[in-house]
């Protein structure tokens, strides 16, 4: 399957040289390129990318913002490239409804490897600065009474399912783990977003580092 790029960087030679790098790649499409968040949105819904690269810091309308337009609309996947370690600025843009982060000095088969799992609607953090994005997600958590009330609606099996998907394990994953079948973890997910008032995987591992369930520590954890 060949995924469409769009790529968003205020800086023309780092937008340039993203796309020629997915661009040379054959299961890639970059389909354009935008200067800031305002044309991304635009462009996201003329031309329906599966991902939008998004840089964070631009003019006239910024990464998180245009993120959180682009995912309201549904038009894309988004996958924030960032030149700046994890922080709450880089969690806000998790909570719009990006698809993951990675830093702008990734190796190119890193960058290849986000997009595709992006594009699944997987989750993927950089792992040079996830320690980061955990301690900035345990800080808003902590003592949190709107966090405690969601935990609350969770079942006993819901939360080990979160903590699983916390953990980066996919569905057929987990499905092995809890010896159940594949159809009943994603039933156990699709409630599990909807009891926490997520929209995705990305914004489920954020809650669970949040209310404390998910660690840096803690085996195969992003």
């Amino acid at each position: 399957m060949t995924v469409k790029v769009l790529v968003c960087d205020d800086q023309a030679l780092v937008r340039t040289g993203l796309a020629k790098l997915l661009a040379a790649t054959e299961d890639f499409e970059v389909v354009g390129e935008a200067p800031n968040g305002s044309v991304a949105v635009d462009l996201a819904l003329q031309l329906r990318p599966d991902v939008v690269l998004m840089d964070l810091r631009m003019p006239v309308l910024g990464g998180i913002e245009a993120t959180a337009r682009i995912r309201a609309t549904g038009a894309a996947q988004v996958l924030v490239v960032t030149t700046f370690g994890a922080d709450d600025y880089v969690l806000d843009a998790l909570r719009a409804g990006a698809g993951g982060f990675l830093l702008k000095d990734a190796l190119p088969e890193e960058l290849r490897t986000a997009v595709r799992a992006v594009a699944r609607g997987d989750c993927y953090l950089d792992p040079a600065v996830a320690r980061g994005i955990v301690d900035a997600a345990v800080r808003r958590g902590r003592g949190s009474r709107s966090t405690s009330r969601a935990l609350g609606r969770l079942t006993a099996r819901e939360r080990v399912v979160l903590q699983l998907v916390a953990s980066g394990l996919t569905n057929r994953e987990i499905a092995e783990e809890l010896v159940v079948s594949e159809a009943t973890v994603k039933s156990h997910v699709g409630h599990l977003f909807t009891k926490l008032d997520v929209r995705d995987r990305v914004q489920a591992v954020v809650f669970a580092y949040e209310a404390g369930l998910a660690g840096p520590d803690d085996p195969g954890s992003a």
